[in-house]
């Protein structure tokens, strides 16, 4: 994968090929943001561009040094992870050794370390000598949540690299360039924060299938009580679907904002795009505050469960409380 491959990210981007394209390229980088974000894409896709032989602004994906790199054949590039909870002063100077064992002739080097932030004080000093003095050309790439989390020394050497939470537009284009479902991707880029997220969700088998209780839950609480008690307990409590009540408010929720998007004449960002038709009937059954109402209802039954109150009861007691209004 090259860094034009990777997922949004504009702005990371023109860091990175400006500094390939330039020449100038840092012997640190510090890539933040969130997780789910493609920190750990960019850094691989960074690297194999560092190692490619065109000498362009990105990986040719051609060359040898490209498909040494695909395979896994790349002996130059080290990575680190934390050991349990941190990464240890040991690790740092296995590092240190294996780098000075490959030798300091031209060849760059590049190193990955994870989580950065969870680096001992020892770790981080020891790390912080090796940036002070780099054996060039060696690039080090750190990942973290939270850049302020690293110790004040690395910090200001390394060259800082943003990066953005992505928005539901482009985590819902870039799911469906992977052959997601686009009706899954629509719900699934509302339930989380970053792609990762979203692809872990979307990997439920359960997933569309209580997606379906959703719609039809959905509709039958708002005209058919009856019916709607006996859905929830047929096709939910009473099967394999009854571990993922969280899930399904959660899904109900969406389904009750759709109702305030048709009213505000956002049918874009209608989530059930594929019950547009009932939307469309019976959205302005109710005004916005009623739509509102129904997603606090639904919110509070979540936190009933999380409260340890018996799931099926708390559902039971939303049908009541949607009917009501």
């Amino acid at each position: 994968m090259s860094m034009e491959q990777v997922a949004g990210q504009w702005k990371a981007k023109r860091i990175l090929k400006h500094a390939l394209q330039s020449g100038k390229v840092s012997h640190a980088y510090l890539f933040y943001g969130a997780s789910g974000t493609g920190r750990t894409a960019m850094a691989r896709a960074f690297a194999k561009a560092l190692f490619c032989s065109a000498g362009g602004d990105d990986a040719c994906d051609h060359c040898l040094e490209c498909r040494k790199f695909e395979n896994g054949n790349q002996p130059d590039l080290l990575t680190i992870k934390p050991d349990g909870q941190s990464i240890k002063i040991d690790q740092i100077r296995d590092l240190q050794r294996e780098l000075a064992y490959r030798g300091s002739g031209t060849s760059r080097k590049v190193y990955i370390v994870e989580r950065a932030e969870t680096m001992t004080l020892q770790a981080a000093n020891s790390l912080l000598k090796f940036l002070e003095e780099p054996l060039s050309p060696i690039v080090a790439i750190l990942i973290t949540d939270n850049g302020q989390a690293v110790l004040p020394t690395i910090r200001s050497r390394a060259q800082w690299v943003p990066f953005l939470p992505f928005s539901a537009s482009e985590m819902l284009q870039t799911l469906i360039e992977e052959g997601t479902p686009p009706l899954l991707a629509r719900a699934a880029v509302q339930l989380s924060s970053g792609l990762d997220g979203a692809r872990e969700i979307i990997q439920q088998n359960t997933f569309a299938e209580i997606r379906n209780v959703v719609i039809q839950l959905g509709k039958e609480s708002l005209t058919r009580f009856t019916a709607g008690m006996i859905t929830a307990q047929q096709q939910f409590f009473k099967t394999d679907l009854a571990s993922e009540t969280q899930l399904l408010l959660s899904l109900l929720v969406l389904w009750f904002k759709d109702m305030i998007q048709f009213q505000a004449g956002r049918q874009e960002s209608i989530v059930y795009i594929d019950q547009l038709d009932w939307i469309s009937k019976h959205a302005f059954n109710r005004p916005i505050e009623s739509w509102i109402s129904c997603i606090e209802h639904t919110l509070e039954a979540g936190k009933r469960i999380r409260a340890n109150v018996s799931p099926q009861l708390a559902v039971e007691q939303l049908l009541v409380n949607l009917q009501e209004g």
